[in-house]
């Protein structure tokens, strides 16, 4: 395989850094809540409803943290896969469940999203952005302009995902309205 020019495997990084760092941050306002949506799953026992979510909310923010330095980037992007894979799994299986009408927990500006097999596949790419944060970079030296390339990027495939979330959790509303 090539190797991704240098300012792609941050801009990923970058980006996942966002998502888990926000997602935790809105779970932290409103853990109940949080707690809530997790007991909703119906995957666990409801009295550890709250401890999986504090330990959701801390792995989704440590791996956000772990990231941002080149030196612990692949442990944040393994811890991200991770935490990635586990709520994938818990939507779908809800969703084979015939369960859609829950609340997903995901943390998000836009609230209230319920499950979707949009979110599946939008895991999955953020899954894909984990990988792609660990590839191999073209050996060459990084300049001023690829720290506003890096920036700019990062903007943008995150104004990319928070377009997506609204519309998904704009979807429900959107059919209700149709009748």
């Amino acid at each position: 395989m090539n190797a991704l020019d240098p300012t792609l495997p941050h801009m990923f990084a970058a980006l996942l850094a966002i998502v888990f760092l926000g997602g935790a941050w809105q779970k932290l306002r409103d853990m109940g809540g949080f707690a809530m949506a997790v007991e909703q799953y119906r995957l666990l026992p409801p009295s550890w409803a709250m401890p999986a979510a504090w330990a959701l909310l801390a792995a989704e923010a440590v791996a956000g943290l772990l990231l941002l330095p080149l030196a612990t980037r692949s442990a944040g992007a393994a811890l991200a896969l991770a935490v990635l894979a586990a709520v994938t799994l818990a939507v779908a299986i809800n969703l084979l469940r015939g369960r859609h009408a829950i609340d997903c927990g995901c943390g998000g500006p836009e609230g209230g999203q319920h499950l979707s097999w949009g979110l599946v596949l939008r895991n999955g790419l953020l899954g894909l952005a984990a990988g792609l944060s660990l590839a191999a970079e073209a050996p060459r030296d990084l300049v001023w302009l690829d720290g506003l390339t890096l920036v700019a990027g990062t903007l943008a495939l995150y104004g990319l995902y928070a377009a997506a979330n609204q519309l998904m959790a704009n979807r429900p509303r959107l059919v209700k309205l149709r009748g």
